[in-house]
């Protein structure tokens, strides 16, 4: 299996002797970077930029084996996709002779005070996360794993990688909670340095996308998610190398248009997530070439 793995890799960054650096896109979050974009949904035009620029842009998804870009099955026949497929066609199209992969880990009704966390504890688990399975899931650890699993493979390749930066879509779990909400601020710069310092880029690009989603029950935090809202914008202010997706809490979300529940972006909001991702993403990597 790590011989199919390597070689995976391997044919994503062509023939030996290539010389580009294969440019690597961290993805991370909960349900919104997950996706709940339905595939069929989209123009056929969308999907043939998709097929056009699958030879040469992969996913690792879960910690799973690279795979082209495409959707993915979400069971009962429906062919799903996150942020990742636009930002890939985005930043391929931009960088016609450039490879690509992206690493991602993202899993739905988990906080940054507790599941993704870098300083996980049994005690802020307990208090964000609801139910044994999250209260018990280390996804910035996991997460890792899969990035050096990936880079290591490219290595093994004989290729070498440019990591272009972070895209991270979470924050609506957070909001839910006074506790999480008013600390969001914080563990996000903890959660932004923690990944530079593990994989020593202490500049890597890191795009917030922001939350708007409404309070859904009496027993939310009725201030969270202005209160994680502000929290974002005020990172991508003061930390250096951050940019913000800005969201609207306009209720017809027409900047990026949702699904009946009025918290999942549909087809035409993960098209449009991923592009906006993808040229923030671009902008900060403006000073370095994509091969």
């Amino acid at each position: 299996m790590r011989r199919i793995f390597i070689s995976i890799l391997f044919f994503l960054t062509g023939a030996a002797g290539f010389a580009a650096p294969v440019n690597v896109v961290l993805l991370g979050g909960q349900s919104n970077m997950a996706g709940r974009g339905e595939f069929s949904e989209l123009d056929k035009t969308v999907k043939e930029r998709v097929n056009a620029v699958a030879d040469r842009v992969y996913v690792s998804s879960q910690g799973r084996e690279p795979q082209k870009l495409s959707w993915f099955d979400a069971g009962k026949r429906c062919q799903t996709f996150g942020p990742e497929l636009l930002i890939g066609v985005t930043l391929a199209e931009n960088s016609p002779e450039a490879e690509f992969l992206m690493v991602k880990t993202a899993l739905g009704g988990t906080s940054l005070h507790g599941a993704w966390s870098p300083d996980w504890t049994a005690e802020k688990a307990k208090a964000s996360e609801k139910g044994e399975k999250r209260q018990n899931t280390k996804l910035f650890q996991e997460h890792m794993r899969s990035i050096r699993k990936n880079l290591q493979a490219l290595e093994e390749a004989g290729k070498s990688y440019e990591i272009m930066g972070m895209c991270w879509m979470q924050g609506e779990k957070d909001s839910r909670l006074e506790l999480s909400a008013l600390h969001y601020e914080e563990n996000l710069k903890r959660l932004i340095a923690a990944y530079r310092n593990e994989l020593g880029q202490p500049d890597m690009p890191f795009v917030i996308g922001q939350i708007n989603c409404p309070v859904r029950g009496k027993n939310d935090f009725p201030l969270g998610p202005e209160t994680v809202r502000r929290a974002m914008a005020s990172v991508a202010a003061e930390v250096p190398g951050t940019r913000m997706v800005a969201t609207s809490t306009e209720p017809s979300w027409a900047d990026f248009p949702k699904k009946g529940d009025q918290v999942h972006y549909n087809a035409e909001g993960q098209r449009r997530l991923g592009i906006t991702f993808a040229e923030e993403l671009m902008d900060l990597n403006s000073g370095r070439k994509v091969p």
